[in-house]
């Protein structure tokens, strides 16, 4: 993959109806990157052996992943200018994620080497049934071992914007670093991209994954997630969640989505919009008004649907940095998950500009 050229990326789409607002005013003085996203960065090995149950996998394709590096290699494959702020180990898997973002022409100068730990590693088997069990190896975690010297290094009021994500406030001295990131940005003026990312067997106890979230709200300017996530954020007894068959990054949780929403967005000085990430079904985003907005989704033919959460939020963050309004960056993000769900990786498959606008005008536009 080619890195996208250095361009006005505000141009590079005809903005929707709408008027700039905070969210894009505060990005544009920013002498950094358009967006910078902290937390986890992993290899990926994904099931060459699609359909089979895990069990019976021959092989794996190796690729880049980890929430926050899908989201910068998604929006620089849009056009934006993106550095992540990652830890990686003094090994071989490091030198192979660093090479990919250099190679995607995302800024590496905070991709840290953390001595001692290990890079992470994910294996994804993909079943007949749909389903995707997911298999975490985090022992010693490079990225959970991020702090707030890191943070000030990258300068998170240097950059348009900053994304972080739910996992990476699982674990200290992460956990503290990125709540200190997202001060520094909201100080500056910056908006914060709070991805809800919940992976339950990253927690101790699943009920700290919302304590968490809810710490991080004061400072976050825009909130997504899935439903299950959302419901994740307020749970109140681990008996409402359960994971079935390893799929960590679908489990089950009863709850009231709505109910969810309207906490979170209750949340004093928190966010302005919690945004939820429906599938098929597209996204609504809801405002702190009460307001919600649909924005329907595209059509596509599922491969792999790990990924294109991520790729729908580089999407949306995409279009409030160009000061679109929030369904016109919705739609973006649900063409750019609708891309994604059809392939096999995560970072390595994230559309280009030139794919998503396509799938966008042959399907009514944004």
């Amino acid at each position: 993959m080619t890195a996208p050229a250095d361009t006005n990326h505000a141009a590079a789409t005809p903005p929707a109806a709408g008027t700039p607002d905070a969210t894009t005013s505060d990005a544009a003085s920013a002498s950094g990157p358009d967006l910078l996203t902290m937390g986890r960065s992993s290899i990926d090995l994904y099931t060459n052996d699609v359909g089979v149950p895990f069990e019976e996998i021959g092989s794996f394709a190796a690729y880049v992943g980890g929430s926050p590096t899908n989201i910068a290699v998604g929006a620089r494959r849009l056009g934006l200018r993106t550095a992540v702020l990652t830890g990686v180990g003094d090994d071989k898997v490091g030198a192979f994620i660093r090479r990919f973002l250099d190679d995607e022409g995302v800024d590496t100068r905070h991709v840290v080497t953390k001595p001692g730990t290990r890079s992470t590693a994910v294996l994804l088997g993909i079943e007949a049934d749909g389903k995707v069990p997911l298999v975490f190896y985090r022992h010693a975690a490079s990225d959970d071992h991020l702090g707030i010297d890191d943070v000030i290094a990258a300068d998170p009021a240097a950059a348009g914007a900053l994304e972080i994500s739910g996992t990476g406030l699982s674990k200290s001295p992460q956990a503290q670093a990125t709540l200190f990131a997202a001060e520094r940005a909201r100080a500056a003026g910056r908006p914060v991209f709070l991805d809800l990312d919940f992976r339950a067997d990253q927690w101790h106890d699943p009920r700290a994954y919302g304590v968490m979230v809810r710490a991080a709200l004061p400072n976050v300017t825009v909130a997504l997630g899935t439903e299950e996530e959302l419901r994740a954020a307020m749970l109140r007894d681990p008996s409402a969640l359960r994971v079935v068959d390893q799929q960590i990054s679908a489990p089950e949780i009863a709850g009231d989505t709505d109910e969810a929403v309207n906490d979170l967005l209750a949340v004093p000085s928190g966010p302005e919009a919690v945004v939820v990430k429906r599938g098929a079904d597209g996204a609504r985003v809801h405002l702190r008004d009460g307001t919600a907005i649909d924005a329907p989704g595209f059509p596509a033919e599922v491969v792999n649907v790990l990924g294109a959460g991520d790729a729908f939020a580089a999407g949306f963050i995409y279009g409030r940095l160009n000061g679109w309004d929030w369904r016109a960056s919705a739609r973006m993000g649900n063409a750019c998950g609708a891309i994604v769900v059809g392939r096999h990786a995560c970072a390595n498959d994230m559309g280009t500009l030139a794919e998503v606008q396509a799938l966008v005008e042959a399907n009514g536009g944004l």
